[in-house]
């Protein structure tokens, strides 16, 4: 294997996964900030999960919001459900890995809240059971995922699916469309100085 071959191809690879979400995620991303919007003016909070490196982009977002992303101001209400090592450790011990987000959003979300899960399958089962936790709690179930959406399909509202079958393509569009709601969020309610 030709080391820089196998680079451009990969650049070949995200540019083609670039512009296949650029025509593809838009209407779910606008429905999805406008939820996020609606949250947080009334007090509500954007909840992220999920496993592995969506534990990561979930982790990130949510830096992004409480600390900044481009501007100083007002934090705003964000939290990732993939760093508690303790409840992470008890729940799946306790009861089950399926519950881990899932109890976590039982104890926390609050009507009206934003439950973000992150998979890019669509069908991790502990983001699933999260999400139908979120909805049966008066929550929006919102994701981000890929490949044809698994079974978030129907059971977010809205979900966001990268038109791609391979997970390093879809984790890298996950952040850049988290990239895109932090800028947007912070455009509507944290204007600021810029850093």
């Amino acid at each position: 294997m030709d080391p820089r071959q196998f680079l451009a191809d990969q650049f070949i690879e995200h540019e083609q996964t670039v512009a296949a979400s650029k025509d593809s995620v838009g209407p779910a991303f606008v429905t999805l900030a406008e939820a996020c919007t609606r949250s947080l003016n009334q007090g509500g909070k954007i909840v992220f999960f999920g496993n592995g490196g969506s534990a990561a982009d979930a982790q990130h977002l949510a830096a992004e919001l409480v600390v900044r992303y481009r501007t100083n101001g007002r934090a705003l209400a964000a939290l990732a459900l993939t760093t508690d090592t303790s409840i992470l450790t008890a729940c799946s011990n306790d009861f089950s890995y399926d519950d881990i987000f899932a109890r976590q959003i039982e104890a926390l979300l609050r009507p009206g809240d934003v439950a973000l899960g992150i998979s890019t399958s669509g069908n991790s089962p502990n983001v699933l059971k999260a999400l139908e936790a979120a909805r049966g709690l008066g929550g929006i179930a919102a994701g981000l995922s890929g490949r044809d959406g698994g079974k978030m399909v129907g059971l977010c509202d809205p979900l966001i699916v990268v038109p791609s079958t391979v997970t390093a393509r879809i984790q890298e569009m996950h952040i850049l469309i988290g990239h895109a709601l932090c800028d947007v969020l912070e455009q509507r309610l944290r204007p600021g100085v810029s850093v």
